[in-house]
This record gives C-alpha cells, sequence and structure tokens, in this order.
C-alpha cells in the first residue's frame, strides 16, 4: 500500500532542541531484551520514535499489539503497512508477563489498525487489557486505540475491559485529516473520543504541529477537544520518516509549543504536554498519574 507526499516542499534542516537521547544504559538492554524475548512489538521501533533512547533507558516502553502491519496507510506513520498475518492468540499472555518484568507501574497499550478484522481486533484488545491487569493488579492500564472505523459495539468491547486512561489521537487539525489519515476522520476521532468519555472514561489525544495547519486551525482543534472534555492533550513536532511520507512544513519552535500549552489550559483542558519531542506516550505514566487511579477499582 503506497504513501504518497502531498507536495514537494524540501525538507527544511533539523533545529537544535529536536536532538534526542541516544539509546544506552542497563534499562536500556533490559526492556529491549523483555521485548524480544516475549516476541512483542513496540511502537517505539515501529514507528520510528525519536524518545525510545530516553524511554527504554526509564524502563518504559509502549507496546504494540496485532502483530506491526497496519491495514491503512496514512502518510505521517512509519509503522508498516499491508496485509497482515494471522492473529497471534497467545500474545495477551505474554504482554501482561513483559509489563511485569518490567515493573511498569503505568503501562500504555497500543496496536495497529486491523481492518482486516470484522471487530477490529477489539477481542484481542479485551484479552490483553485483562491479561495484563490480572498479571499486575496495581499497574494502570492506558490504552491508545485505532477509531474501530467508528463501531461502536466494538468499542465497547475495549472499553468493558475497563482500561484506566482511554487515549485516541487526533493527528492533525480537520482541513489536512483527508491527506494526512486517508481513511480516518476529524469527526469519527471526536465521536470515538466522546463515546469513552460519556461512558466514564479520562480521556485523551495527541495532535502533530508542523504538516501546514495554520495557527487558528490548531485553536479550532484545541476548541473542539476542550468542548468533549478532553483530559490530556499531547502536542509534538511531526517528523518526517522518509521521502515517501508528508514533508515537514516547519519547525515549531519550544516557545509556540508553550504558548500552545497555555491555550489548551486556558480552554479547560486539565493536563497538556506539548513540546518539539513530546509523543503520545512520552512519560506517560507523569502526564496521566492524576487519572490512574479513577478506574483501578472498576
Amino acid at each position: 500500500m503506497a504513501r504518497t507526499a502531498t507536495t514537494s516542499k524540501p525538507k527544511p534542516k533539523k533545529p537544535q532542541w529536536l536532538r534526542a537521547k541516544l539509546p544506552s544504559g542497563p534499562e536500556y538492554g533490559k526492556v529491549r531484551s523483555i521485548v524480544d524475548q516475549h516476541q512483542l512489538h513496540s511502537v517505539c521501533q515501529s514507528a520510528q520514535c525519536p524518545n525510545m533512547g530516553e524511554c527504554w533507558s526509564r524502563g518504559t516502553a509502549t507496546l504494540m499489539i496485532l502483530g506491526n502491519v497496519c491495514t491503512r496507510a496514512c502518510s505521517f506513520c512509519a509503522v508498516q503497512t499491508g496485509k497482515p498475518t494471522e492473529l497471534d492468540l497467545a500474545e495477551p499472555p505474554r504482554v501482561a508477563d513483559a509489563v511485569f518484568k518490567m515493573g511498569l507501574k503505568h503501562c500504555v497499550l497500543t496496536s495497529v489498525a486491523r481492518d482486516d478484522l470484522p471487530d477490529g481486533g477489539a477481542k484481542v484488545w479485551a484479552a490483553t487489557i485483562r491479561a495484563v491487569r490480572y498479571r499486575n493488579p496495581d499497574t494502570a492500564i492506558e490504552v491508545l486505540v485505532p477509531d474501530f472505523k467508528g463501531n461502536f459495539d466494538n468499542l465497547d468491547i475495549v472499553l468493558d475491559a475497563q482500561p484506566n486512561l482511554f487515549n485516541h489521537n487526533l493527528e492533525t487539525v480537520e482541513r489536512l485529516q483527508k491527506p494526512i489519515r486517508k481513511t480516518a476522520s476529524y469527526e469519527r476521532s471526536q465521536s470515538v473520543l466522546s463515546h469513552a468519555k460519556e461512558k466514564g472514561f479520562p480521556i485523551k489525544s495527541g495532535i502533530m504541529l508542523g504538516l501546514g495547519e495554520q495557527k487558528d486551525e490548531i485553536r479550532q482543534a484545541l476548541r473542539d477537544l476542550a468542548d468533549i472534555d478532553l483530559d490530556v492533550l499531547t502536542l509534538g513536532q511531526y517528523l518526517q520518516p522518509s521521502s515517501e511520507y508528508t514533508p515537514i512544513d516547519r519547525w515549531v519552535t519550544p516557545e509556540e509549543f508553550a504558548q500552545w500549552k497555555e491555550v489548551a489550559l486556558e480552554m479547560g483542558i486539565k493536563v497538556v504536554e506539548s513540546g518539539p519531542l513530546v509523543r503520545s506516550s512520552y512519560h506517560a505514566d507523569e502526564q496521566s498519574e492524576r487519572f490512574s487511579d479513577q478506574r483501578k477499582s472498576k
């Protein structure tokens, strides 16, 4: 499945503030060993996250279930796309054991989109959440889910497993949804978040900057998220994985990220992480701490 860049704009030179920590240290080695030994996938690796060195050195990783081949071909995402292999029904207990061996107090789970499956992978999602909780009863579980094509019956299968924090990324402003996300939509993502909120879950979302969005469009996206009572927001710089992907429109300065954080907080979003290297699961244990106890007893 091919990705096509939206413009031929040359890639601007990366600024000083985007230097990431290189992978190193015993904790990094431990996390890599656990992921490899349990035959798991990490979005840190698959999505070429710039924070992998820092996060893995802190003993944290975002585990990606349902394989590492996505059925969608979003023009910003480095995860491999194509026809996925068969389901690995033994994956949930391996994930749970990996979380235990990492000693995580806050676990982030995500997945590729599995539009090839009737339930979009929802049953495996639920089985993984329950397995992690059974093996790690004191660990808060954050889920970063696809949109399940807006199918609330499938979404409810995940929610019925009672994650502590529900995360689904808006990714970009409304105007850029089609060229950037292709098979997703602004309205659908809002409805997914709203549905989880109505079910009583704390909700989280993220937006990338540097894709060509205008400031009034950013402000409107923040307003739309505030209007559905978003609890946690992440804002970060888009980084082009390769020439096959949407080019970077601009480098957003740390000062501008700080300004957008203030805007979002003033709108009523409770927790905002905003900075060039911020990603959806970056320091998730810290940014989501105030919500982690809300659903442990459910």
